[in-house]
């Protein structure tokens, strides 16, 4: 015979406190919040109606959606939409989400069936992702917008306090493309120079050209964060080329 949900709420009740005092959220209902806690593999194995968290992760996805947007906009009024839209993507992914569910210490009140719990699931960063989405879905459910607002307020303002240059500034390949496409409807072609170091610390060199001429050059541990490298790198030279010109 399985468990019901409101069994688990009264027989998790200290762990659920817990946990509400660390997302800084008290729940009304926490048959919502042991919900957001319960993982398909535990449901189908354990519970009597089979209810898992899935469905809070589709809202929590959403209203998490709307609330960043909200604090972005309102910290980056003059930023484009694009920018924007790619800040946000930055903050609301799946390692940046596990990031903020491990802060939590949120692994260790899920309910997870028995192959997951034994393969490290408490760790993976897809079932905390997942997880945390749907804490937020049930706060959504429990407490309204503000809620998540005020909640994402706390736990992003912070984060963005931390790397808001660096995030404004993370996809510089797209801001590149998008000024060369605007002015010529052409985009840059990046190219791997060399690779130097050892395997266990390989040192990436690539540059950026455009129609036969380098715009910039960038190294580092990766091919991709060499090439942000590169397009920072020829931002920067168009930025000064069009300084001179105005100065002329």
């Amino acid at each position: 015979m399985g468990t019901t949900l409101e069994e688990l709420a009264i027989r998790q009740a200290e762990q659920l406190t817990l946990l509400q005092d660390r997302i800084g959220h008290v729940f009304r209902d926490r048959e919502l919040l042991q919900l957001a806690l319960i993982h398909s593999s535990f449901a189908f194995e354990r519970m009597d109606c089979g209810r898992h968290n899935e469905t809070l992760e589709f809202l929590g996805d959403a209203a998490l959606d709307m609330a960043v947007g909200h604090l972005l906009y309102l910290r980056f009024p003059d930023l484009r939409e694009g920018k924007l839209t790619r800040i946000r993507a930055a903050l609301v992914n799946e390692g940046s989400l596990a990031d903020i569910a491990r802060s939590f210490e949120l692994g260790k009140h899920l309910l997870l069936g028995k192959g997951e719990d034994s393969s490290s699931g408490r760790e993976k960063a897809s079932i905390l992702s997942c997880a945390y989405e749907a804490v937020i879905g049930a706060m959504f459910l429990d407490s309204g917008y503000e809620a998540v607002q005020a909640h994402v307020r706390r736990h992003f303002s912070p984060l963005i306090d931390r790397q808001g240059e660096k995030l404004i500034a993370a996809d510089a390949k797209s801001k590149l493309q998008e000024i060369l496409q605007e002015r010529h409807n052409e985009g840059p072609q990046y190219a791997l120079d060399s690779e130097d170091g050892p395997a266990h610390a390989r040192l990436f060199n690539v540059s950026v050209q455009f129609r036969g001429q380098t715009l910039g050059a960038g190294t580092a541990s990766s091919k991709k964060e060499a090439e942000q490298r590169a397009a920072a790198a020829a931002l920067e030279q168009l930025k000064l080329e069009a300084q001179a010109v105005s100065a002329m």
